[in-house]
């Protein structure tokens, strides 16, 4: 063809009228080459390979913003793959994204639709979603598992046609999720060495040596680290608090010289591993070749993750991953870890491996290891709930997930209850007598808020006796998450938190659940703000002065939780 010959412009119309579109049709032959589509699969299968100038639906019964997006060629460039699909789930039509997921160079036009996604592995929910979109009418999901660790999510729903009773086609969308799918394993990774962690039989705990002990936390540690978390190189140390040296715990895919080398809680002179046991804090090492830190540890290590080892805010060792990658690891990575080394960190103190001798008796060793977690197993449900609310909480697996996380957070310290009770067949009197009188506060759950560490634990101690599973909160605003969060039957609050007074505290617990008992809490009888004036006058009841006399705690708590205003007001 001759190039200065200049070329026709092409028009396509559409319509479901023939005759308006014969019509409209010959007036415009003249100026321009016409294209007759008949239905929407050949206007969107036209579209892209003919230079079409124009787009024209003639009879208006069809929006004009249908071919839009793809008249202006929008839809190539959209991030998610779309295909076109008739009712045998044969592609008609489809975007250059979804060639880019399905890994092919040839467009899947003409092939059925899941056939396009070669050797691909259908994960569920729904494992025939193009007869379920057309049978329910509604979009139908599903997970294809595409390579090990690539995952693409695919929705498909009908095309409703105002003059068919039943659809003739679908539209098919696909959606990369490999990073999503990734979390929700690390998730699932966690939730299972935490059930692992702590399943444990206090009686065979007890009778093991020293060495059994290492064993078995190694084993167990070392499982979930490299089967499921896929971190190949591992390091643990222990620290002597007496002499500030990280003692090698556990060491796999370390240079003899490194697993040997003697290093020192320290910030300087003691790499990654002392800055971190010196600091409390995690460390990410992007490039091992750069970073004045860094010590060589695995052969041909170009990345680290360091993170603390933390227990009622003491530093209990370090433990530390390695790649041959650099920057292989990421902030997802570091949160996962760090969650992950808390359930270890309570597997330590739990398993008593930081301690030379044995408990003399089961009560004693169940009541020290459960004052010794209840402030990590807190720490863990705040941040976890931060997590819950304002990261993930757009994702529903992932906060199901999650929430399972935080439900066997708590099953640790009952766990070791229920197996601490189990050991004794016989109570003492005293003991007795605590259980039987006050037997309504027997599970029931009570949030306190207080700034005070010895409050916290105080009341820990006291209401743990009759059975209440306490959890705490630092602040305010901490505690007003938490029970948005989280079922209480009844919150302890100090009238002088760091961030709001009781009055505004207990205001805005109400606000959240009208008939949450609320109990404030002064020492000395001192109120400033008028708190509990202000309080009373919005329906307070109950106030309790510290330090606490037992008798009041116990009349007071026992009141609010056996109440009759007190309900269901959280999620969990």
């Amino acid at each position: 063809m001759d190039s200065n010959v200049p070329q026709r412009p092409k028009a396509l119309l559409f319509g479901s009228q023939p005759a308006e579109l014969n019509a409209v049709s010959e007036q415009l032959r003249e100026q321009c080459d016409v294209i007759v589509a008949e239905n929407i699969a050949e206007v969107l299968t036209r579209l892209t390979p003919e230079d079409v100038g124009a787009l024209s639906e003639i009879d208006g019964r069809l929006s004009p913003a249908e071919f839009l997006l793809e008249a202006g060629g929008v839809l190539q460039q959209l991030p998610d793959g779309l295909a076109l699909l008739d009712v045998d789930s044969r592609v008609l039509w489809s975007n250059r994204r979804l060639m880019e997921l399905a890994q092919r160079e040839v467009n899947p036009v003409g092939e059925l639709f899941l056939d396009a996604f070669a050797n691909a592995e259908i994960l569920g929910p729904d494992f025939c979603p193009v007869h379920t979109a057309l049978g329910s009418g509604e979009t139908a999901r599903s997970t294809l598992k595409l390579a090990e660790h690539a995952y693409v999510q695919v929705d498909i729903a009908p095309v409703p046609d105002p003059t068919q009773d039943f659809p003739k086609y679908l539209i098919a969308v696909a959606r990369d999720v490999s990073d999503a799918v990734l979390q929700r394993q690390k998730l699932n990774a966690v939730y299972q060495a935490g059930l692992e962690l702590g399943d444990l039989q206090p009686q065979d705990v007890l009778e093991m040596s020293m060495e059994e002990r290492v064993e078995l936390l190694k084993s167990k540690i070392l499982h979930y680290t490299q089967d499921v978390l896929k971190f190949d190189t591992v390091e643990i140390r222990l620290l002597e608090r007496e002499t500030g040296l990280l003692d090698p715990l556990l060491q796999v895919g370390m240079e003899d010289d490194a697993a040997s080398r003697d290093l020192y809680a320290s910030a300087e002179g003691n790499g990654v591993t002392g800055f971190v046991a010196a600091t409390g804090r995690s460390y990410l090492c992007e490039d091992t070749m750069k970073d004045p830190l860094y010590l060589p540890g695995a052969p041909n290590a170009r990345s680290s993750l360091t993170v603390p080892l933390v227990l009622h805010n003491e530093v209990l060792g370090t433990f530390n991953v390695e790649s041959p990658r650099g920057g292989a690891f990421n902030e997802n990575d570091l949160q996962f870890l760090e969650l992950f080394c808390r359930e270890v960190a309570i597997a330590l103190n739990t398993l008593n491996l930081l301690v030379a001798e044995k408990a003399t008796t089961a009560a004693a060793s169940t009541e020290r290891m459960l004052c010794e977690i209840a402030s990590p197993v807190d720490e863990i449900l705040n941040d976890a709930a931060w997590i819950l609310e304002r990261y993930i909480g757009h994702d529903e697996q992932v906060a199901s997930r999650l929430q399972q996380i935080l439900l066997h957070t708590r099953e640790i310290r009952e766990r070791i209850q229920e197996q601490g009770e189990s050991m004794r067949p016989e109570l003492t009197r005293a003991g007795l007598e605590e259980k039987s009188s006050h037997p309504g506060l027997r599970s029931k759950r009570i949030l306190v808020a207080d700034s005070d560490r010895s409050v916290r634990r105080a009341a820990h101690e006291l209401l743990g006796r009759y059975g209440c599973v306490v959890e705490t909160a630092h602040n305010g605003e901490e505690a007003l998450l938490m029970a948005r969060t989280f079922h209480y039957d009844t919150v302890i609050a100090d009238i002088r938190l760091p961030d709001m007074n009781g009055a505004d505290c207990f205001q805005r617990i109400r606000e959240t659940h009208e008939h949450l008992p609320v109990i404030l809490m002064t020492g000395f009888g001192y109120d400033s703000t008028h708190s509990i004036v202000k309080a009373r006058q919005m329906g307070l009841e109950a106030v309790l002065y510290k330090p606490f006399r037992l008798d009041q705690l116990l009349t007071a708590v026992d009141k609010a939780v056996q109440g009759p205003g007190n309900r269901d007001n959280g999620r969990g």
